[in-house]
């Protein structure tokens, strides 16, 4: 089992949304570092899905229901898209700011790396997100 992060804006595409489509595509990625993160999920992986920008918190996890394939919002053949569907809603969102003061998280790639859209997480800092999720 692998664990990620993926960032959307609330605007562009929301919790709220994903819950409501039970399943979508992840599209959008033109990072390289992000695409190979996106080839690297297979079925069943874990996603915590992260509200950028607005919010700047982890507000639910999601799970890899199909591994990668051409992204078909482009006919550039580099990238690529991952289906994805939610499993559960927080019951208290993780900021940013949480996360940056957690000693147990201080060398997540979302501190890091912020500006990356997807990427890898560890199992100790997706349990550690999970259970301040859940306090």
């Amino acid at each position: 089992m692998n664990y990620f992060l993926v960032k959307s804006e609330p605007f562009k595409y929301s919790w709220e949304q994903f819950l409501k489509d039970k399943q979508t595509f992840w599209d959008g990625v033109r990072n390289y570092q992000a695409r190979n993160n996106l080839q690297a999920m297979k079925e069943g992986d874990l996603v915590l899905f992260y509200h950028s920008n607005e919010g700047k918190e982890v507000v639910g996890i999601a799970k890899v229901i199909k591994e990668h394939y051409p992204d078909p919002t482009t006919t550039d053949e580099r990238w690529v898209v991952v289906d994805l569907a939610p499993i559960e809603t927080l019951k208290k969102p993780v900021t940013l700011e949480t996360i940056k003061a957690d000693p147990q998280l201080q060398h997540m790639a979302l501190v890091r790396q912020g500006r990356l859209s997807v990427m890898t997480v560890t199992r100790e800092e997706f349990d550690r997100i999970v259970a301040l999720g859940s306090e």
